[in-house]
């Protein structure tokens, strides 16, 4: 039985990250983000670790690393980047960008709650 959960489980998981990419306009840097409305326990994982640690700007700053995409779905930023965009990026910009990609995910989720009911 509990293997019959974790198959659904994944399955939800992979319909999720499977799933078409949203997008944020930048008119600040010319550009669209793209992202996927879901990631994973790993990726998570990272962001809480550094929310506990206090280190808030961070958190961000790697929300945005791990989740902006091109249109292609490349990654739009590296590992590296997040040195650049902590020091020398309008952090306005940053916290609108994230919050938007977390209220499109909110919002994801909201709906799937609905259509369930």
């Amino acid at each position: 039985m509990s293997q019959n959960v974790l198959q659904k489980a994944t399955e939800h998981f992979r319909n999720r990250i499977g799933g078409d990419m949203k997008s944020i306009d930048v008119p600040e840097w010319g550009t669209k983000i793209w992202f996927k409305a879901s990631s994973n326990l790993k990726e998570q994982s990272r962001l809480i670790e550094l929310a506990q640690a206090g280190k808030t700007v961070e958190a961000l700053v790697e929300t945005l690393v791990q989740r902006a995409k091109n249109e292609d779905g490349s990654r739009m930023f590296n590992m590296p980047d997040k040195v650049t965009l902590m020091n020398e990026v309008d952090p306005a910009v940053v916290i609108r960008i994230v919050g938007e990609m977390n209220d499109v995910v909110n919002e994801d989720n909201d709906q799937d709650a609905v259509r369930k009911n």
